[in-house]
């Protein structure tokens, strides 16, 4: 048997990328392979997707809405699982600030979050710099409120 092994000579894969295939492998290279069987996968998905809207649609969802129109005019189940990928990040994705709001230079993970809601830089990171209409002082009174109440003691009576 181990002979039998030496003397294969190898094979190009069936796609002709260029590399070798393998029995194991369907005659495919390793890429060809996992593209393979990626694109099964994608198309069982996609049938149990389409099986799962036509009997029970959760409602108000605009992806199986998305999967349910689409299924209706294309016949590549392949793409479905995409699309709904693509829906559900879309509705995920918030929106990030990376810029100084006064001199819009991009701050990265340096910049500094101001009480009044602005991403800042650090030259302009102080209120005097950016002309923050936060109100501190009021912050501050209420703090002190809050940390200190008021004390009194009960009226003595006379005698």
């Amino acid at each position: 048997m181990a002979e039998e092994h030496r003397c294969q000579t190898p094979q190009l894969c069936v796609n002709n990328c260029g590399f070798f295939g393998s029995a194991t492998t369907e005659n495919l290279c390793s890429r060809c392979y996992r593209d393979l069987q990626l694109k099964e996968q994608q198309a069982s998905s996609a049938k149990l997707v389409l099986n799962q809207s036509i009997v029970a649609p959760p409602k108000n969802s605009p992806a199986v809405a998305v999967v349910a129109e689409l299924s209706s005019s294309s016949s590549d189940p392949v793409a479905l699982p995409s699309v709904v990928a693509v829906e559900e990040k879309a509705e995920e994705k918030p929106l990030k600030q990376n810029r100084c709001m006064t001199c819009r230079k991009r701050v990265g993970l340096t910049g500094f979050k101001c009480k009044c809601g602005m991403m800042l830089c650090g030259t302009h990171r102080y209120p005097e710099q950016h002309d923050c209409e936060f109100d501190f002082k009021g912050l501050g009174k209420e703090q002190i409120k809050k940390a200190n109440p008021v004390v009194k003691g009960e009226k003595l009576e006379k005698i």
